[in-house]
C-alpha cells in the first residue's frame, strides 16, 4: 500500500525547516523524522538516505525555480518588475527552498552548490530574454540578490530598517527598465 504524498511532503518540509532554522548539522534523519511526526522507518520509506532527502529538496527547489521563471515570462507587469519586486519576498516556499539548499551548499554539499548555481543561471537567462545588454541583465539579477539579502537581514527589524518603500521600488524598476531598453555598447 503506498503512502500519501502528504507524508513525503511533510518529511521534506521538516528537513527544509531544520536546515533553515538550525543549519545543516542539525538536519539528521532522526531530527527530520521527529519534526515531521513520522517514525524513522516512515521517513526511510520515502527517502532511503540523507542523500535521497537532499535530492528531494533539490528537486523541490528546481520545480519552484521553474515556476518562478514561468512567472517571470508571463508577468503582467513585465519580467524586470516581477523579478525585482519578488526579490524581497520572504517566507515564501521558493525562499525557504533556496535558504535550505544554500545551507547545504555552505556545508560543502556539491549537489546543493550546483543547484544554487543552476537556479541563478536560470534567473539570469530569463532576465536576459528581456534585456539587450548582458551586463544589464547581470546587474538586474545582482540587484535582485541584494534586495533579497537586505530583506533577509532587515525584514522585520526593530531598528526600523525595512525593504524599499513602494515609491523607491517603482523608481528602481523604472530605472532598470530604461537601462534594459538601451542597446549594448559597441564592441571594438
Amino acid at each position: 500500500m503506498s503512502r500519501p504524498p502528504a507524508a513525503r511532503d511533510a518529511v521534506l518540509d521538516a528537513f527544509e525547516g531544520i536546515l533553515v532554522h538550525d543549519g545543516e548539522r542539525a538536519a539528521t534523519l532522526d531530527a527530520t523524522a521527529r519534526a515531521a511526526g513520522v517514525s524513522k522507518g516512515g521517513l526511510l520509506y520515502h527517502f532511503a538516505s540523507k542523500e535521497a532527502l537532499i535530492e528531494g529538496l533539490i528537486g523541490r527547489l528546481e520545480a519552484l525555480v521553474e515556476g518562478d521563471v514561468e512567472a517571470i515570462d508571463h508577468a503582467p507587469e513585465g519580467a524586470i518588475a516581477y523579478f525585482v519586486r519578488s526579490s524581497v519576498a520572504m517566507e515564501h516556499p521558493l525562499d525557504r527552498a533556496v535558504v535550505a539548499t544554500a545551507r547545504l551548499a555552505q556545508g560543502g554539499n556539491a549537489a546543493a552548490v550546483r543547484a544554487i548555481r543552476d537556479a541563478r543561471t536560470r534567473w539570469f537567462e530569463a532576465i536576459g530574454r528581456y534585456v539587450a545588454d548582458p551586463a544589464v541583465a547581470l546587474a538586474i539579477t545582482l540587484i535582485g540578490d541584494g534586495l533579497y539579502y537586505d530583506s533577509a537581514l532587515h525584514g522585520d527589524d526593530e531598528l526600523g530598517v525595512d525593504a524599499p518603500r513602494a515609491a523607491e521600488m517603482d523608481a528602481l524598476v523604472a530605472l532598470l527598465e530604461r537601462l534594459a531598453k538601451e542597446p549594448p555598447p559597441a564592441t571594438r
